[in-house]
């Protein structure tokens, strides 16, 4: 099975809301990471909570903000978006999904990066089929 992480520099919202619906939503085709080039103390809250309002998903209770030497070495690494600047992976990304960070946003906001990075899963998993 191939495994899937979802990289961006800290690794507390979008790499973590990615995780956790590639486990949600493809655990049956690919493994799902997530990391960053630093991390934060705790994921994103604005995150957490809408992500257990949508999906019925507790993030904290299965992940945390992770180095990308804490995770096993992937068959894809797909950007979250890099913006200013992308964090060196030691190899090319295999995508971008060129995701802005709704931090400190609406939750209106946070729900289209989510329902975008959803679709997004959808497609990759039906690549990997």
């Amino acid at each position: 099975m191939k495994k899937v992480a979802f990289i961006c520099v800290h690794n507390s919202c979008r790499s973590q809301i990615a995780e956790a619906l590639g486990k949600h939503l493809a655990s049956d085709v690919f493994e799902s990471y997530s990391a960053g080039t630093e991390t934060k103390p705790k994921i994103n809250q604005d995150a957490v909570r809408i992500m257990k309002r949508l999906y019925n998903i507790d993030m904290e209770a299965t992940q945390y903000s992770k180095l990308l030497s804490s995770i096993p070495e992937p068959d894809i690494a797909i950007s979250m978006g890099c913006n200013s600047s992308c964090p060196f992976i030691g190899r090319d990304f295999d995508d971008n999904w060129g995701l802005e960070d709704p931090t400190g946003k609406s939750d209106e906001e946070f729900e289209l990066v989510i329902r975008e990075i959803e679709k997004n899963i959808l497609e990759l998993k039906n690549k990997l089929v």
